[in-house]
């Protein structure tokens, strides 16, 4: 009897531990590896670029071991809330609607956003210069948000993708008409290479309303947030911020 009690008691409490268990020191970021310079994947299938190097440098810092964890970006927000993530590393812009949901380390870099499409295109980056268009955009992203607001409602057809990846695909099979996306990605992950010969940029920069880019965090993790916050800070006045940027940039990625 005293065997079957014990037994039963050792089943109770492997069925009430987590399934899932995080190592204390490890601190699971999200990313989507399909915005060079930013977030790419190696041939090997690592994920590297800006938004990896600084994440890796942060970890370092605040004593904890990156695991990088690939994901869609329109899922990256319900996979930190659900826990499956513990921070978000992509390129996430710092917006006043995200905020609401979720909390943001202190600001990481700061860029414009650009719209694409052919060479001598016809167009203009409003709502009437898009009248009648196909515009691209990541679905879940700062640009789909932008341009349902500002371009859908004056006739332009707002069109989303999984991926940013799915976006540059049909703008250079003709699907879309243009491309809304980040200056840099757009520039050294499109533009610069042979898949973007004969497209450029259409207008200037587009000011989207938000606060630059951080690290998306859980509203109740304010201990994490101020360890990531004070090593972003230490990076930027001995140095090392500076540094990492140049491998990747030859102008100031941290913006005003």
């Amino acid at each position: 009897m005293f065997r079957l009690s014990t037994l039963f008691l050792a089943a109770a409490l492997a069925a009430a531990a987590p399934v899932h268990a995080k190592d204390a020191d490890t601190l699971r970021l999200g990313i989507d590896p399909g915005y060079p310079p930013m977030d790419v994947k190696t041939p090997d299938g690592h994920v590297a670029g800006f938004d990896v190097d600084l994440g890796d440098e942060i970890c370092r810092r605040i004593a904890m071991r990156c695991q990088w964890v690939e994901l869609e970006f329109s899922g990256m927000i319900p996979a930190l809330q659900a826990r499956k993530i513990d921070a978000i590393m992509s390129s996430m812009a710092i917006t006043d609607k995200r905020m609401k949901q979720i909390a943001f380390s202190t600001k990481l870099f700061q860029f414009r956003s650009r719209l694409i499409a052919k060479q001598g295109a016809p167009l203009t980056a409003s709502a009437q210069g898009l009248r009648g268009k196909r515009i691209g955009v990541q679905s879940g992203s700062q640009f789909e948000t932008f341009a349902m607001k500002n371009w859908q409602p004056g006739g332009v057809e707002v069109v989303a993708y999984q991926s940013m990846d799915g976006v540059l695909s049909d703008l250079t099979a003709g699907r879309i008409d243009a491309a809304l996306l980040g200056s840099v990605e757009a520039e050294h992950g499109f533009l610069k290479t042979p898949r973007g010969a004969g497209f450029a940029f259409v207008g200037e920069p587009l000011s989207m309303g938000d606060h630059g880019v951080g690290m998306g965090l859980r509203q109740d993790d304010a201990a994490l947030k101020a360890k990531v916050d004070k090593a972003v800070g230490d990076m930027r006045a001995d140095g090392t911020y500076q540094k990492i940027a140049r491998k990747y940039f030859d102008f100031d990625v941290y913006g005003d």
